[in-house]
């Protein structure tokens, strides 16, 4: 069940009102505002520097806002984080587990940390879906990109979070593998009902798994819509076009109302 604090409606699971962060003088994220509905698959799009990185380190509870409102599970990240942390998660394969612990070792750490009932079983089932039981007694650091990959993911899920925060989630795997994950990941969706944001460049990628897409550039959110809407707003073929097109447009001040949506 989710937690209590969500006393006045489950229907947004994330709202984000004028944030801002702040590198000195340069502004990485620059007052942005929208909502992630519960249930659903919301892609987070734009270039290398558009502001997608720190803005999911700042919906964790890692980076502290220069300035605007973050509230997620109906907790206030900036003051009350700890509500919302024990049903949330993360992976992204840029950030390592430690390396001379098992692959077993390192997930029973997180299982312990999210209070996981039954971790041996939960490890378990999760090195099936994932494919990765002959990992399970290898050190971490002795796997491939692509197997850590499916590693990081796996400690995602450890706590079944309700919200699944999620950074490259194929990143380092090769066609099968990558499908096989998109795969559980519309099956984890669908069945729990969980709530996913997920940062990535593989347009088909995103096509396959997002209802929803928020494309961002220089810090700021520039459209949103449906890929097929923004498909057709922009008249081209494909989502990786669009993508493009705004990658290499003018800077543009965001249009609030898709911006809030």
């Amino acid at each position: 069940m989710l937690p209590n604090i969500l006393h006045e409606s489950t229907q947004k699971i994330i709202t984000v009102e004028a944030l801002t962060k702040n590198f000195g003088a340069e502004a990485a994220v620059d007052g942005i505002s929208f909502t992630v509905a519960e249930g659903s698959v919301t892609g987070l799009l734009g270039g290398n520097g558009a502001g997608k990185t720190t803005t999911i380190a700042m919906l964790l509870g890692l980076l502290i806002p220069t300035s605007g409102s973050i509230t997620v599970l109906g907790a206030d990240m900036v003051r009350h984080r700890h509500r919302a942390l024990p049903f949330m998660n993360f992976a992204s394969p840029y950030i390592d587990l430690p390396h001379r612990l098992t692959v077993t070792e390192n997930l029973a750490v997180y299982a312990g940390l999210y209070l996981v009932d039954q971790p041996r079983q939960r490890i378990a089932e999760l090195a099936e879906a994932l494919d990765f039981i002959p990992l399970l007694q290898r050190d971490y650091g002795s796997l491939s990109a692509g197997q850590k990959t499916r590693v990081a993911l796996a400690k995602a899920l450890i706590n079944r979070p309700r919200l699944l925060l999620l950074d490259e989630p194929t990143a380092s795997l090769d066609p099968d593998s990558a499908d096989r994950i998109r795969l559980y990941l519309q099956e984890y969706a669908h069945t729990t009902g969980a709530t996913m944001l997920i940062a990535s460049h593989n347009m088909i990628e995103v096509e396959r798994l997002c209802g929803d897409l928020l494309i961002m550039r220089r810090g700021h959110i520039v459209d949103r819509g449906t890929p097929q809407g923004l498909i057709e707003r922009y008249g081209r073929q494909t989502l990786e076009e669009v993508f493009l097109d705004i990658a290499r447009a003018e800077p543009i001040v965001p249009d609030e109302s898709r911006a809030r949506l």
